[in-house]
């Protein structure tokens, strides 16, 4: 295989991680908006719903930035830094809150969403 067709399968790869995380973001940052009785049938009842929302809005911000970069083809470092970051940073705070028992076990699934999208990011930026 040449270097320029597997610089082309990684960006195929990447593309295809950081469209599956702006697919998941922007779901899921918007859910709070479209039903809190759904979104708290998942997570538990919260009492600061304002915060959900908040986050909710930045994690769609961030899902729609992804998505821009991929269908513009302008995935930069610093995209790949938001991605990589948003979904560390997102995993350790579930981990860390379920642990703590300040959240509902439930959030260990979106962990493993986040894990699986470090590992894919890092995965394709090892093949690039």
């Amino acid at each position: 295989m040449t270097s320029s067709r597997r610089g082309a399968s990684a960006a195929v790869s990447e593309r295809a991680v950081l469209v599956a995380q702006a697919g998941y973001y922007v779901t899921t940052g918007l859910l709070p908006f479209v039903s809190r009785r759904a979104f708290e049938a998942v997570t538990g009842r919260k009492r600061e719903w304002w915060l959900v929302q908040t986050v909710g809005a930045l994690v769609t911000v961030v899902g729609s930035a992804l998505l821009a970069g991929v269908r513009t083809d302008r995935v930069t470092p610093e995209l790949r830094g938001i991605a990589a970051g948003s979904a560390a940073s997102l995993a350790a705070i579930d981990i860390v809150y379920v642990a703590q028992r300040r959240i509902a076990p439930t959030y260990l699934a979106d962990a493993a969403a986040q894990l699986a999208l470090l590992g894919g990011l890092a995965a394709a930026g090892r093949r690039r």
